[in-house]
């Protein structure tokens, strides 16, 4: 979550903007519900129905044949991919895009996942990591575990957009645009892009529809996992150009439009292309036979 500094980063707004009347104001609380003294945030809330999502449809997929393995391995595999995706996440965000002070000053925020913080690039190395080990385990192709799992990722990925909405983070240049919002928390009350739908409408519900319509029949090795890199990478970047830059780190070089997720968003795109090349020649899974 941006702290208050993010000032440093103020863009002047059209002169079109005075016209425009009454933009929404993005002011929810961030807390869905109490249980007793504990506080249920919308943010993990998000992250559970994600969790449910990806295991219900996974399941789908299993009986479908599209990985020869139980119901009780497909569950290992999904639980070790999300302790990685919290943990490569979380541990990913502080380390490139927090202060770096709060190892010695506050090392408890590590674990205050609720109150927002994660990065896509470190969850995607703890995906990635638990799926190699899992599937050393079952003794499968590494890419035939990750070609199963990539169409289940936007889902996830769509609802933790919603959750950077709700907590009022995440927001995008000031703008003109129709759809302006304003955040409060923002260092100024100027109708701003909402670059967190933006990226919950591309990195959710578009490359969920994509990868799933593609992979609703066998594919050759390396198709589904480099069409997801791919496309999140471009996805990303573009978004990228409306965002504001966390305020720690703001842009890179010496630019005014290069950024850390732009960067790291690089290699993805490079991957993509490359595991799309090796598709041509790979092999196709054959459908399993499943209870």
């Amino acid at each position: 979550m941006p702290p208050a500094s993010a000032s440093r980063y103020t863009w002047p707004l059209p002169v079109s903007t005075v016209a425009m009347s009454q933009p929404y104001v993005v002011d929810f609380d961030p807390v869905a519900f109490h249980l007793g003294p504990v506080q249920v945030h919308w943010y993990g809330l998000m992250y559970l129905l994600g969790f449910f999502f990806v295991a219900v449809l996974g399941e789908y997929r299993r009986r479908r044949g599209r990985l020869p393995v139980s119901r009780d391995a497909l569950g290992d595999l999904l639980f070790y991919g999300m302790l990685g995706v919290i943990a490569g996440g979380r541990i990913w965000y502080m380390l490139f895009y927090a202060d770096i002070d709060w190892i010695w000053t506050a090392p408890q925020t590590l674990f205050k996942v609720w109150d927002g913080g994660m990065s896509f690039h470190g969850g995607l190395l703890g995906v990635l990591a638990a799926g190699w080990w899992w599937s050393r385990k079952q003794k499968l192709h590494f890419f035939d575990t990750i070609d199963f799992v990539a169409p289940l990722v936007p889902i996830g990925l769509g609802l933790g957009r919603l959750g950077n909405f709700i907590n009022g983070e995440l927001w995008g240049k000031p703008s003109d645009v129709a759809w302006a919002m304003i955040f409060p928390q923002a260092p100024d009350r100027l109708p701003r892009h909402p670059s967190q739908l933006y990226e919950m409408l591309l990195e959710g519900v578009v490359m969920f529809v994509v990868l799933w319509l593609v992979s609703l029949k066998p594919r050759p090795r390396y198709l589904v996992s480099g069409l997801f890199a791919l496309l999140y990478g471009c996805f990303r970047f573009a978004v990228e150009f409306v965002r504001v830059p966390d305020p720690q780190l703001g842009y890179l070089f010496g630019t005014q439009w290069v950024t850390m997720g732009q960067m790291q968003s690089l290699p993805l795109i490079a991957v993509g292309l490359v595991l799309l090349a090796m598709s041509r020649r790979a092999p196709t899974l054959p459908l399993a036979a499943t209870p």
